[in-house]
Protein backbone atom coordinates (compact mmCIF):
# COMPACT_ATOMS: atom_id res chain seq x y z
CA UNK A 1 0.00 0.00 0.00
CA UNK A 2 1.06 3.72 -0.97
CA UNK A 3 1.80 5.99 1.93
CA UNK A 4 1.53 8.92 0.04
CA UNK A 5 -0.77 11.51 1.82
CA UNK A 6 -0.41 14.91 -1.28
CA UNK A 7 -0.04 13.55 -4.84
CA UNK A 8 0.58 16.98 -7.11
CA UNK A 9 0.58 16.24 -10.25
CA UNK A 10 1.84 19.07 -12.87
CA UNK A 11 -0.12 21.50 -11.21
CA UNK A 12 0.01 25.63 -12.32
CA UNK A 13 -1.66 28.52 -10.84
CA UNK A 14 -2.35 31.53 -13.21
CA UNK A 15 -3.80 34.94 -12.63
CA UNK A 16 -5.24 37.79 -15.21
CA UNK A 17 -3.62 40.60 -13.93
CA UNK A 18 -6.25 43.80 -13.99
CA UNK A 19 -9.34 41.86 -13.58
CA UNK A 20 -9.63 41.79 -9.54
CA UNK A 21 -12.70 44.04 -8.81
CA UNK A 22 -12.46 46.84 -6.65
CA UNK A 23 -14.63 45.30 -3.70
CA UNK A 24 -17.98 47.28 -4.83
CA UNK A 25 -20.39 47.64 -7.68
CA UNK A 26 -20.02 51.48 -8.57
CA UNK A 27 -15.94 50.67 -8.38
CA UNK A 28 -16.33 48.05 -11.07
CA UNK A 29 -18.71 49.83 -13.01
CA UNK A 30 -16.64 52.81 -12.96
CA UNK A 31 -13.77 50.78 -14.03
CA UNK A 32 -15.12 49.52 -16.66
CA UNK A 33 -17.05 52.85 -17.99
CA UNK A 34 -13.63 53.89 -17.93
CA UNK A 35 -11.90 50.89 -20.03
CA UNK A 36 -14.66 51.40 -22.59
CA UNK A 37 -13.74 55.31 -23.45
CA UNK A 38 -10.07 54.47 -23.40
CA UNK A 39 -9.81 56.06 -20.41
CA UNK A 40 -7.15 55.19 -17.52
CA UNK A 41 -8.29 53.08 -14.81
CA UNK A 42 -9.68 55.06 -11.90
CA UNK A 43 -8.31 52.22 -9.31
CA UNK A 44 -5.01 51.75 -10.88
CA UNK A 45 -2.26 51.05 -8.16
CA UNK A 46 0.33 53.57 -7.28
CA UNK A 47 3.62 52.90 -9.24
CA UNK A 48 1.95 50.36 -11.84
CA UNK A 49 1.72 52.83 -14.23
CA UNK A 50 6.20 53.08 -14.10
CA UNK A 51 6.56 49.46 -15.42
CA UNK A 52 3.77 49.86 -18.01
CA UNK A 53 0.15 48.85 -18.82
CA UNK A 54 0.04 45.19 -17.85
CA UNK A 55 -3.80 44.97 -18.06
CA UNK A 56 -5.12 41.64 -19.32
CA UNK A 57 -1.33 40.49 -18.51
CA UNK A 58 -1.24 36.20 -17.22
CA UNK A 59 0.97 36.13 -14.24
CA UNK A 60 2.04 32.06 -13.34
CA UNK A 61 1.91 31.35 -9.81
CA UNK A 62 3.07 28.25 -9.85
CA UNK A 63 4.34 26.08 -13.03
CA UNK A 64 3.97 22.70 -14.07
CA UNK A 65 5.11 21.45 -9.96
CA UNK A 66 4.88 17.89 -9.65
CA UNK A 67 5.76 16.71 -5.84
CA UNK A 68 4.96 13.43 -3.44
CA UNK A 69 5.02 14.14 0.20
CA UNK A 70 4.84 10.75 1.83
CA UNK A 71 3.02 9.77 5.57
CA UNK A 72 4.57 11.48 8.72
CA UNK A 73 6.96 13.64 6.54
CA UNK A 74 7.87 17.30 7.55
CA UNK A 75 8.08 18.94 4.43
CA UNK A 76 9.98 22.08 4.53
CA UNK A 77 9.06 24.49 2.30
CA UNK A 78 11.76 27.53 1.04
CA UNK A 79 11.60 30.21 -1.44
CA UNK A 80 11.33 34.64 -1.90
CA UNK A 81 8.56 36.47 -1.57
CA UNK A 82 6.37 36.10 -4.47
CA UNK A 83 7.64 32.47 -5.45
CA UNK A 84 4.50 31.08 -4.90
CA UNK A 85 4.70 29.25 -1.57
CA UNK A 86 1.17 30.49 -0.46
CA UNK A 87 -0.46 29.85 -3.33
CA UNK A 88 0.43 26.43 -3.17
CA UNK A 89 -0.54 25.71 0.13
CA UNK A 90 -4.39 27.74 -0.88
CA UNK A 91 -4.82 25.10 -3.50
CA UNK A 92 -3.83 22.02 -0.97
CA UNK A 93 -6.08 23.76 1.19
CA UNK A 94 -8.82 23.56 -1.08
CA UNK A 95 -8.94 27.61 -0.97
CA UNK A 96 -8.04 28.17 -4.23
CA UNK A 97 -8.21 25.62 -7.32
CA UNK A 98 -5.41 25.04 -10.04
CA UNK A 99 -5.73 25.87 -13.65
CA UNK A 100 -4.61 22.83 -14.28
CA UNK A 101 -2.87 19.75 -13.14
CA UNK A 102 -4.17 17.31 -10.39
CA UNK A 103 -3.80 16.93 -6.66
CA UNK A 104 -5.06 14.24 -4.59
CA UNK A 105 -5.13 14.42 -1.00
CA UNK A 106 -5.82 11.43 1.43
CA UNK A 107 -6.53 12.60 5.29
CA UNK A 108 -8.36 15.76 6.83
CA UNK A 109 -6.33 18.76 6.78
CA UNK A 110 -5.95 21.37 9.04
CA UNK A 111 -4.38 24.89 7.77
CA UNK A 112 -3.12 27.56 9.20
CA UNK A 113 -2.70 30.10 6.18
CA UNK A 114 -2.79 33.45 7.73
CA UNK A 115 -4.20 35.05 10.98
CA UNK A 116 -7.96 34.24 11.09
CA UNK A 117 -8.10 31.75 8.52
CA UNK A 118 -11.14 29.26 9.15
CA UNK A 119 -12.45 32.30 12.32
CA UNK A 120 -16.07 33.92 11.68
CA UNK A 121 -15.56 37.23 13.32
CA UNK A 122 -19.10 37.14 14.60
CA UNK A 123 -18.61 33.99 16.92
CA UNK A 124 -16.72 33.93 19.75
CA UNK A 125 -13.72 31.88 20.35
CA UNK A 126 -15.35 28.76 21.85
CA UNK A 127 -17.62 28.35 19.29
CA UNK A 128 -14.73 28.98 16.16
CA UNK A 129 -13.18 26.08 18.08
CA UNK A 130 -16.29 23.80 17.24
CA UNK A 131 -16.93 25.21 14.44
CA UNK A 132 -13.48 24.23 13.10
CA UNK A 133 -13.76 20.93 14.52
CA UNK A 134 -17.04 19.89 12.16
CA UNK A 135 -15.24 21.74 9.23
CA UNK A 136 -12.65 18.64 9.92
CA UNK A 137 -15.71 15.99 10.33
CA UNK A 138 -14.82 15.58 14.16
CA UNK A 139 -18.29 15.19 16.57
CA UNK A 140 -18.81 17.35 19.42
CA UNK A 141 -17.81 15.16 22.15
CA UNK A 142 -14.11 14.74 19.99
CA UNK A 143 -13.57 18.39 20.34
CA UNK A 144 -14.60 18.44 24.14
CA UNK A 145 -12.11 16.22 24.73
CA UNK A 146 -9.36 18.50 23.13
CA UNK A 147 -10.81 21.95 24.08
CA UNK A 148 -9.15 22.22 27.51
CA UNK A 149 -5.70 21.37 25.81
CA UNK A 150 -6.65 24.13 22.91
CA UNK A 151 -7.26 26.64 25.52
CA UNK A 152 -4.39 26.47 27.14
CA UNK A 153 -2.12 26.11 24.75
CA UNK A 154 -3.25 29.64 23.40
CA UNK A 155 -3.54 31.18 26.70
CA UNK A 156 -6.34 33.14 25.88
CA UNK A 157 -8.83 31.60 28.25
CA UNK A 158 -10.34 34.65 29.54
CA UNK A 159 -10.85 35.43 25.89
CA UNK A 160 -12.61 32.63 25.09
CA UNK A 161 -16.02 33.85 25.46
CA UNK A 162 -15.59 36.74 23.21
CA UNK A 163 -16.07 37.63 19.53
CA UNK A 164 -12.91 36.79 18.01
CA UNK A 165 -13.35 40.02 15.94
CA UNK A 166 -12.37 42.01 19.00
CA UNK A 167 -9.28 39.45 18.96
CA UNK A 168 -5.76 40.87 18.55
CA UNK A 169 -2.98 39.55 15.61
CA UNK A 170 -1.69 37.72 18.54
CA UNK A 171 -4.48 36.16 20.17
CA UNK A 172 -5.79 35.22 16.29
CA UNK A 173 -2.65 32.92 15.93
CA UNK A 174 -2.16 31.36 18.96
CA UNK A 175 -5.97 30.44 18.73
CA UNK A 176 -5.60 29.26 15.14
CA UNK A 177 -2.45 27.27 15.65
CA UNK A 178 -3.72 25.72 18.69
CA UNK A 179 -7.05 24.63 16.92
CA UNK A 180 -5.00 23.41 13.82
CA UNK A 181 -2.59 21.53 15.78
CA UNK A 182 -4.90 19.70 18.54
CA UNK A 183 -7.57 18.61 16.61
CA UNK A 184 -6.02 15.69 15.41
CA UNK A 185 -5.65 16.09 11.60
CA UNK A 186 -3.65 13.79 9.16
CA UNK A 187 -2.02 16.59 7.51
CA UNK A 188 -0.85 20.11 8.88
CA UNK A 189 -0.23 23.13 6.76
CA UNK A 190 1.57 26.08 8.56
CA UNK A 191 1.81 28.90 7.03
CA UNK A 192 4.50 32.17 7.74
CA UNK A 193 2.01 32.89 10.14
CA UNK A 194 4.07 32.27 13.34
CA UNK A 195 5.68 35.23 12.80
CA UNK A 196 3.19 37.17 14.49
CA UNK A 197 3.62 35.40 17.71
CA UNK A 198 6.41 36.42 20.04
CA UNK A 199 9.49 34.32 20.56
CA UNK A 200 8.08 31.95 23.65
CA UNK A 201 4.96 31.32 21.29
CA UNK A 202 7.33 30.42 18.37
CA UNK A 203 9.08 27.99 20.68
CA UNK A 204 5.89 26.31 21.20
CA UNK A 205 4.47 26.01 17.82
CA UNK A 206 7.61 24.28 16.24
CA UNK A 207 7.45 22.01 19.63
CA UNK A 208 3.73 20.95 18.61
CA UNK A 209 5.10 20.28 15.23
CA UNK A 210 7.58 18.46 16.10
CA UNK A 211 4.89 16.17 18.43
CA UNK A 212 2.64 15.91 15.98
CA UNK A 213 5.26 14.95 13.30
CA UNK A 214 6.41 11.70 15.92
CA UNK A 215 2.92 10.62 16.30
CA UNK A 216 3.24 10.06 12.29
CA UNK A 217 1.26 12.95 11.12
CA UNK A 218 2.19 15.05 7.66
CA UNK A 219 3.32 18.65 8.22
CA UNK A 220 4.27 21.23 5.43
CA UNK A 221 5.87 24.02 6.91
CA UNK A 222 6.55 27.61 5.05
CA UNK A 223 8.96 29.87 6.63
CA UNK A 224 11.82 32.19 6.09
CA UNK A 225 13.36 31.40 9.15
CA UNK A 226 15.80 28.75 8.25
CA UNK A 227 17.04 27.59 11.23
CA UNK A 228 13.17 26.57 12.39
CA UNK A 229 13.57 25.03 8.73
CA UNK A 230 16.30 23.17 9.23
CA UNK A 231 15.39 21.70 13.04
CA UNK A 232 11.84 21.23 12.45
CA UNK A 233 12.01 19.32 8.54
CA UNK A 234 13.77 16.65 7.47
CA UNK A 235 12.73 17.31 3.70
CA UNK A 236 12.10 20.26 1.98
CA UNK A 237 11.68 21.98 -1.40
CA UNK A 238 12.88 25.25 -3.02
CA UNK A 239 10.21 27.07 -5.44
CA UNK A 240 11.23 29.91 -7.20
CA UNK A 241 8.97 32.36 -9.51
CA UNK A 242 6.43 29.28 -9.15
CA UNK A 243 8.82 27.02 -10.68
CA UNK A 244 9.96 23.76 -8.61
CA UNK A 245 13.98 24.23 -8.32
CA UNK A 246 14.73 21.68 -5.72
CA UNK A 247 13.78 18.92 -4.07
CA UNK A 248 15.03 16.92 -1.40
CA UNK A 249 17.31 16.73 1.81
CA UNK A 250 16.31 19.88 3.84
CA UNK A 251 20.00 20.88 4.60
CA UNK A 252 21.16 20.65 1.17
CA UNK A 253 17.83 22.42 -0.52
CA UNK A 254 18.61 25.57 2.19
CA UNK A 255 21.71 25.45 1.80
CA UNK A 256 21.46 25.76 -2.18
CA UNK A 257 19.00 28.41 -1.82
CA UNK A 258 20.94 30.45 0.25
CA UNK A 259 23.38 30.41 -1.76
CA UNK A 260 21.35 31.60 -4.77
CA UNK A 261 20.32 34.60 -3.01
CA UNK A 262 23.51 36.02 -1.85
CA UNK A 263 23.51 39.69 -3.54
CA UNK A 264 26.02 41.84 -5.08
CA UNK A 265 27.05 43.08 -2.24
CA UNK A 266 28.21 39.43 -1.46
CA UNK A 267 31.50 40.56 -3.03
CA UNK A 268 34.26 37.66 -1.28
CA UNK A 269 36.97 38.36 -4.12
CA UNK A 270 38.29 41.41 -5.38
CA UNK A 271 40.97 41.68 -7.87
CA UNK A 272 43.53 44.50 -9.32
CA UNK A 273 45.05 42.89 -12.15
CA UNK A 274 46.91 45.92 -13.64
CA UNK A 275 48.97 47.31 -11.50
CA UNK A 276 48.92 50.88 -13.12
CA UNK A 277 45.65 51.26 -12.76
CA UNK A 278 45.11 49.80 -9.05
CA UNK A 279 43.98 52.34 -6.14
CA UNK A 280 46.98 53.10 -3.97
CA UNK A 281 50.02 55.65 -3.98
CA UNK A 282 53.99 55.33 -4.95
CA UNK A 283 54.47 53.46 -1.90
CA UNK A 284 51.92 50.13 -2.16
CA UNK A 285 48.84 49.13 -4.73
CA UNK A 286 46.39 46.00 -3.28
CA UNK A 287 46.30 43.26 -5.91
CA UNK A 288 43.99 41.05 -4.62
CA UNK A 289 41.85 40.25 -1.36
CA UNK A 290 39.22 37.44 -0.99
CA UNK A 291 37.59 35.96 1.72
CA UNK A 292 37.04 31.89 1.53
CA UNK A 293 36.14 28.57 3.25
CA UNK A 294 39.77 26.87 4.30
CA UNK A 295 38.93 23.99 2.18
CA UNK A 296 37.07 26.45 -0.41
CA UNK A 297 37.12 29.26 -2.50
CA UNK A 298 35.79 32.52 -2.79
CA UNK A 299 31.89 32.73 -3.30
CA UNK A 300 31.21 29.51 -1.37
CA UNK A 301 28.68 29.44 1.31
CA UNK A 302 29.93 30.32 4.53
CA UNK A 303 28.47 28.99 7.91
CA UNK A 304 29.11 29.74 11.74
CA UNK A 305 30.97 26.91 11.65
CA UNK A 306 33.09 27.60 8.74
CA UNK A 307 36.72 28.43 9.48
CA UNK A 308 37.71 31.12 6.48
CA UNK A 309 40.86 32.09 5.01
CA UNK A 310 41.57 36.08 4.03
CA UNK A 311 44.07 36.57 1.84
CA UNK A 312 45.82 40.07 0.67
CA UNK A 313 47.94 40.46 -1.94
CA UNK A 314 49.88 43.77 -2.68
CA UNK A 315 52.73 45.38 -4.46
CA UNK A 316 55.25 46.96 -2.33
CA UNK A 317 56.59 49.20 -4.39
CA UNK A 318 59.86 50.62 -2.57
CA UNK A 319 62.61 48.29 -1.38
CA UNK A 320 63.71 47.75 2.62
CA UNK A 321 59.97 49.55 3.12
CA UNK A 322 58.08 47.44 5.90
CA UNK A 323 54.50 46.93 5.39
CA UNK A 324 51.53 44.96 6.42
CA UNK A 325 47.97 44.26 5.88
CA UNK A 326 45.19 45.24 8.43
CA UNK A 327 41.77 44.17 8.53
CA UNK A 328 39.15 45.94 10.15
CA UNK A 329 35.81 43.70 10.54
CA UNK A 330 32.58 44.82 10.60
CA UNK A 331 29.01 44.02 11.28
CA UNK A 332 25.66 44.87 9.31
CA UNK A 333 25.25 47.36 11.88
CA UNK A 334 28.03 49.22 11.29
CA UNK A 335 29.51 47.50 14.68
CA UNK A 336 32.92 46.98 14.68
CA UNK A 337 33.48 43.09 15.54
CA UNK A 338 37.21 42.72 15.70
CA UNK A 339 40.94 44.08 14.26
CA UNK A 340 43.29 41.99 13.12
CA UNK A 341 46.59 43.03 11.89
CA UNK A 342 49.60 40.56 9.87
CA UNK A 343 52.44 43.05 11.71
CA UNK A 344 51.29 41.48 15.25
CA UNK A 345 53.23 38.18 14.12
CA UNK A 346 55.67 39.09 11.25
CA UNK A 347 57.63 37.07 9.24
CA UNK A 348 61.21 37.10 10.69
CA UNK A 349 62.94 36.31 6.65
CA UNK A 350 61.04 39.89 5.92
CA UNK A 351 61.18 42.04 8.54
CA UNK A 352 65.08 43.04 7.65
CA UNK A 353 65.10 44.01 4.68
CA UNK A 354 61.63 43.31 2.06
CA UNK A 355 62.44 43.24 -1.25
CA UNK A 356 60.14 45.22 -3.67
CA UNK A 357 57.38 43.46 -5.38
CA UNK A 358 54.12 41.13 -4.86
CA UNK A 359 53.34 40.03 -1.02
CA UNK A 360 50.73 37.86 -0.04
CA UNK A 361 49.59 37.84 4.05
CA UNK A 362 46.82 35.26 5.07
CA UNK A 363 44.76 35.51 7.65
CA UNK A 364 42.64 32.14 9.33
CA UNK A 365 39.92 32.69 11.50
CA UNK A 366 38.68 29.30 13.20
CA UNK A 367 35.05 28.57 12.85
CA UNK A 368 32.40 28.96 15.63
CA UNK A 369 33.66 32.40 15.92
CA UNK A 370 31.56 35.08 13.69
CA UNK A 371 27.84 35.55 14.59
CA UNK A 372 25.35 35.19 12.00
CA UNK A 373 24.64 38.29 9.59
CA UNK A 374 26.33 40.29 6.90
CA UNK A 375 30.17 41.48 7.26
CA UNK A 376 32.17 43.98 5.71
CA UNK A 377 35.88 44.24 5.58
CA UNK A 378 37.93 47.70 5.20
CA UNK A 379 41.61 47.04 4.44
CA UNK A 380 44.62 49.01 6.00
CA UNK A 381 47.91 48.71 4.44
CA UNK A 382 50.08 49.82 6.76
CA UNK A 383 53.73 51.65 6.88
CA UNK A 384 55.81 50.67 9.80
CA UNK A 385 54.14 52.04 12.88
CA UNK A 386 52.99 55.06 11.03
CA UNK A 387 49.06 55.48 10.30
CA UNK A 388 48.08 53.45 7.08
CA UNK A 389 49.37 54.48 4.23
CA UNK A 390 46.21 52.88 2.00
CA UNK A 391 42.95 52.78 3.14
CA UNK A 392 39.90 50.74 1.22
CA UNK A 393 36.70 50.66 2.99
CA UNK A 394 34.21 48.10 2.12
CA UNK A 395 36.99 45.91 0.43
CA UNK A 396 35.04 42.81 0.39
CA UNK A 397 31.28 41.54 1.97
CA UNK A 398 30.37 38.23 2.69
CA UNK A 399 27.70 37.06 4.70
CA UNK A 400 27.51 34.30 7.75
CA UNK A 401 25.05 31.71 7.48
CA UNK A 402 23.18 29.97 10.91
CA UNK A 403 22.83 26.04 9.39
CA UNK A 404 20.87 25.44 13.02
CA UNK A 405 23.88 22.89 13.70
CA UNK A 406 24.29 24.73 17.25
CA UNK A 407 20.94 25.48 18.25
CA UNK A 408 19.06 23.77 21.11
CA UNK A 409 15.40 25.16 21.65
CA UNK A 410 16.08 28.73 20.50
CA UNK A 411 15.16 29.21 16.83
CA UNK A 412 15.84 33.10 16.34
CA UNK A 413 19.57 35.10 15.54
CA UNK A 414 22.07 34.71 18.96
CA UNK A 415 22.81 38.29 20.09
CA UNK A 416 26.30 40.26 19.95
CA UNK A 417 28.87 41.15 17.10
CA UNK A 418 30.53 37.75 17.88
CA UNK A 419 29.22 34.13 18.95
CA UNK A 420 32.44 32.16 19.93
CA UNK A 421 32.17 28.49 21.23
CA UNK A 422 33.82 28.60 23.91
CA UNK A 423 35.00 25.59 26.18
CA UNK A 424 33.23 24.46 29.33
CA UNK A 425 33.31 22.34 31.79
CA UNK A 426 30.14 20.71 34.18
CA UNK A 427 31.58 18.68 37.08
CA UNK A 428 29.24 16.94 39.29
CA UNK A 429 29.43 18.31 42.98
CA UNK A 430 27.15 15.94 45.47
CA UNK A 431 23.73 14.72 45.39
CA UNK A 432 20.87 16.13 46.38
CA UNK A 433 20.36 14.29 49.94
CA UNK A 434 23.77 15.70 51.03
CA UNK A 435 23.00 19.32 49.68
CA UNK A 436 19.46 19.08 51.56
CA UNK A 437 20.62 18.14 54.86
CA UNK A 438 23.04 21.02 55.18
CA UNK A 439 22.24 24.11 57.11
CA UNK A 440 22.25 27.40 56.39
CA UNK A 441 22.36 30.35 58.44
CA UNK A 442 21.15 32.91 55.73
CA UNK A 443 24.25 35.36 56.15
Amino acid sequence: MSNTVISIENVSKSYQLGTIGTGTFRGDLSRWWARKRGKPDPYQIIGEADHGNRQGETLWALKDINLQVQQGEVLGIIGRNGSGKSTLLKILSDVAAPTCGEVKIKGRIASLLEVGTGFHPELTGRENVYMNGAILGMTRQEVRRKFDEIVDFAGIEQFIDTPVKRYSSGMYVRLGFAVAAHLEPEILIVDEVLAVGDAEFQKKCLGKMGSVAKEGRTVLFVSHNMIAIQTLCQSGIWLNAGHLMEQGDVSQIVTTYLRSSLTEDDISERIWPDITSAPGNATVRPHRISVQPEDGKPGNLITMQTPLRLEVEYWNLLPAVHLHATLHIYNNQGILAFTTSSGANPDPGLHVQPPAGLFRSVCHIPGNFLNSGFHRLNLLLVRGKKPENFKLVDAIGFEVIDNAERKYAWYGKEPGVLNPLLPWETEYLGNRDKVESQSFDGN
